[in-house]
């Protein structure tokens, strides 16, 4: 399909991503769906401003939470949400398990969650950032510090260079969704003058490994733990999803720091990133963001019993 903005065979220039960025609108409020819930949650939480977005720095400042008594003796775990703001569950996921389900863990480990790395994309329900950057493919060593350009991955990687934290696990909550085939990829296309193909989107739930570390049993406890809550996507007839050979049920592994993904933003030993469809017949709102809760959950009980 050809894309209503640009030349054919031609890149984006500062034109182009301007009329994408003049297309773009607010659908929803950072405010009310995401700061609002922050500031209700239960006082073993604190707060840490970690920066703001500088198209509206007022508009969109930027949160992790910590357990308030953080115990150096206890392995510290990592949850990012949002880093594509048009990934509702992801977003919603890291704030309900930190509402609802965090406690009974604090035994066992520190906690640092950054519930929503976009707040620009997740109001407009966009994958980019308003450059058209795509946040998760910007975790790299030139977006940090003095020389960071993507801020919502570089401001994130920034403050945790600067905590000094080690993490034992991290978990990066994402969607998988039927605008990528049907926008975000034709619009990638467009912006790059390079052919993207399209791959059939899986019905389910599933989960992307570090094939640096692939950790299988790790991977295997979230996705039980997952199954009992929502489907998990079965492979193509070619044996893959996304286009990735499958590593093991309802898991693939793909080489995430030469990508730039989120989910190599530490030295993590045990990391994945979730794909929950919220387009499925299945699937709702709720369905999602309790996928998501179970697949933090699952891989947390697998480090208590295998790990701390």
């Amino acid at each position: 399909m050809t894309y209503p903005i640009g030349t054919p065979g031609t890149p984006w220039g500062e034109t182009e991503k301007q009329q994408w960025l003049a297309q773009q609108s607010i659908k929803r409020s950072y405010m009310e769906e995401v700061l609002d819930k922050l500031a209700a949650l239960p006082e073993y939480w604190h707060m840490d401003k970690y920066g703001a977005l500088s198209i509206d720095p007022m508009r969109y400042p930027l949160f992790v939470i910590r357990n308030s008594s953080f115990d150096a003796n206890k392995p510290t775990v990592l949850i990012t949400g949002g880093v594509h703001g048009y990934e509702t569950s992801g977003v919603q996921g890291a704030i309900g398990f930190a509402m609802q389900a965090a406690q009974p863990y604090l035994e066992h480990f520190n906690f640092v969650i950054a519930p929503c790395l976009s707040p620009w994309g997740y109001e407009t329900i966009n994958r980019w950032n308003s450059a058209t950057f795509d946040p998760n493919r910007s975790f790299t060593a030139n977006n940090r510090g003095d020389t960071v350009t993507v801020e919502e991955s570089g401001l994130l990687t920034t403050w945790l260079d600067q905590s000094g934290l080690t993490f034992l696990a991290h978990f990066d909550l994402h969607e998988t969704t039927d605008t990528d085939n049907s926008e975000f990829r034709p619009a990638l296309a467009a912006r790059d003058a390079i052919e993207q193909k399209s791959w059939n989107i899986p019905d389910g739930f599933y989960g992307v490994g570090d094939s640096s570390k692939p950790e299988p049993g790790f991977q295997k406890a979230i996705i039980d733990a997952v199954s009992q809550v929502t489907h998990i996507a079965d492979a193509d007839d070619n044996n893959r999803l996304i286009g990735e050979p499958l590593a093991q049920y309802g898991v693939i592994n793909i080489p995430k720091g030469s990508l730039g993904l989120c989910a190599s933003v530490t030295d993590a030993p045990y990391v994945t990133t979730t794909e929950v469809y919220p387009d499925s017949p299945r699937a709702t709102d709720a369905i999602c963001i309790a996928a998501q809760i179970a697949a933090i959950q699952g891989g947390l009980d697998y480090l208590i019993k295998n790990r701390t």
